[in-house]
């Protein structure tokens, strides 16, 4: 894990005012996921069953050459986290989301219906569960840039 061994002065150094410190990316990812499990819950109950025309994601979310401006519901907060706190909530918040998708009976209704994505437009709701993991890929070499701008070693 990128942040395990982070001292939590480490965490919430930001290497300049314009850019997310390792604490408030995490926090990003914990809110993401807390979202994306109401997006998919609310597409789930919604009447369109049209499918949607599936997207090249992968290419979009992880060129970070692309900077994608965060909505509002997912912005980190400004407050300091503490590393043990964080690695806590992205294990909750990861919990939460494994039951929530266990607890879809029919996993072919994911292909079938969709929700509009902030910044990918409309979304097989299955793709919503893809860019999950795409999104972390991507925040993960943020997170490794930002130890390497702070000059963390481990």
């Amino acid at each position: 894990m990128e942040i395990a061994f982070l001292t939590d002065a480490q965490f919430n150094s930001k290497p300049d005012m314009n850019c997310w410190s390792i604490s408030q990316v995490c926090h990003h990812l914990v809110l993401v996921e807390q979202s994306t499990i109401k997006a998919i819950a609310w597409g789930l109950k919604g009447e369109d069953n049209s499918s949607k025309e599936r997207k090249k994601i992968e290419l979009f979310i992880l060129d970070r050459t692309r900077k994608i401006k965060a909505p509002q519901i997912v912005e980190p907060g400004i407050e300091p986290f503490e590393v043990q706190e964080i690695i806590d909530l992205l294990n909750e918040s990861r919990k939460k989301l494994m039951i929530f998708l266990n607890g879809i009976e029919d996993q072919s209704i994911l292909k079938e219906k969709s929700v509009k994505h902030p910044a990918l437009g409309d979304l097989p709701l299955d793709q919503w569960i893809e860019q999950i993991y795409l999104h972390e890929q991507r925040h993960i070499e943020q997170v490794k840039e930002i130890k390497n701008l702070l000059d963390v070693r481990q």
